[in-house]
């Protein structure tokens, strides 16, 4: 029997009814819906909105005692004071240094910060780490300022350190590495968030692939740049189990029950039904021996290809 398949008019229609049923019940629940975007709304116009109201004063001469309604408007006088201003040009070069130095070393401090907490295995130390990262945030700027005073001060703990007797505050050309170094002090934990929780929802399968890879970061940068890979076709008792995630391999004889190759490193050949994988010689790979799936053994690349020993030939480049 034919399956009926619904021809385009009919999938317009039934889109069309679906979203006309949805505007009715909004008109008809509309009160629902009002008390639900009221708190959003009202928070917005009062913390977001109603503060834009003193940007008037720029444009006044301003009067405390007559308030903002009371005092003499001037328009754009106070723009043409300050821009004709002899040091204009001085706060507004020192302004945009402050931005951009703020901004070169700022933007990466939290993504490695990031990084480094998602490297901390343990939950508790985590957890230890990132409340002392976060704890700047949520002290004051006066505070703030007050601890770097005292941590720069003549008999501060930076001058123990250094087993000097300078005053830093008073010091023109180390304003300037104060107010960036601080600022990121309190504010770079707490960007870190974002970063931190997208490594998070990062696969966990790829992790687990690399974990039982074996090898170390920088050992795999340096071989997989500078040595050429072995190629070594499985045959089909070798292989435990295929996915999209790479091959596992089963060698009973060499005690070696489940070693992962990721995906990067299998060269599928579906016409010849072949499966090769590509080996480093001294690059070391992970595996679970038979009889302890709770424990890890390394094997370097070269011992591994021998184990297989099926048609090893080297990978060569012919690009020149």
């Amino acid at each position: 029997m034919k399956a009926k398949t619904a021809s385009p008019e009919t999938a317009v229609l039934t889109a069309e009814r679906k979203l006309h049923n949805t505007w009715v019940y909004i008109k008809r629940h509309w009160q629902l819906y009002l008390l639900f975007l009221l708190p959003a709304v009202a928070l917005t116009l009062v913390f977001k909105y109603a503060p834009m109201g003193g940007v008037l004063i720029a444009f006044q001469k301003y009067n405390p005692f007559r308030g903002i309604w009371g005092s003499e408007w001037v328009g754009f006088k106070n723009f043409t004071r300050f821009m004709s201003s002899p040091d204009f040009q001085r706060y507004l070069i020192n302004t945009l240094k402050l931005s951009v130095y703020g901004l070169l070393w700022g933007f990466p401090i939290p993504i490695l910060l990031a990084f480094l907490l998602n490297r901390i295995e343990s939950k508790k130390i985590k957890q230890k780490v990132q409340l002392v990262l976060y704890m700047p945030n949520f002290i004051s700027v006066i505070v703030l300022c007050g601890i770097v005073r005292v941590l720069l001060s003549v008999t501060g703990p930076v001058n123990g350190l250094l087993h000097t007797s300078i005053n830093f505050m008073t010091l023109p050309e180390a304003f300037r590495p104060i107010y960036i170094i601080s600022g990121i002090w309190q504010g770079a934990g707490w960007a870190s968030i974002m970063y931190t929780a997208s490594l998070s929802n990062a696969s966990k399968d790829l992790k687990e692939a690399a974990m039982i890879d074996g090898a170390k970061l920088i050992q795999q940068i340096d071989e997989e740049n500078h040595v050429e890979p072995m190629q070594v076709v499985l045959s089909e008792n070798q292989i435990k189990a295929m996915s999209i995630r790479g091959v596992t391999l089963h060698l009973p004889q060499n005690d070696i029950d489940r070693l992962f190759i990721p995906e990067k490193y299998v060269l599928r050949d579906l016409d010849a039904g072949q499966c090769t994988v590509l080996l480093y010689p001294k690059h070391q790979y992970s595996y679970v021996p038979i009889g302890d799936s709770k424990k890890r053994l390394n094997i370097q690349g070269d011992r591994l290809s021998e184990f297989l020993g099926s048609s090893i030939n080297p990978m060569h480049n012919h690009t020149e």
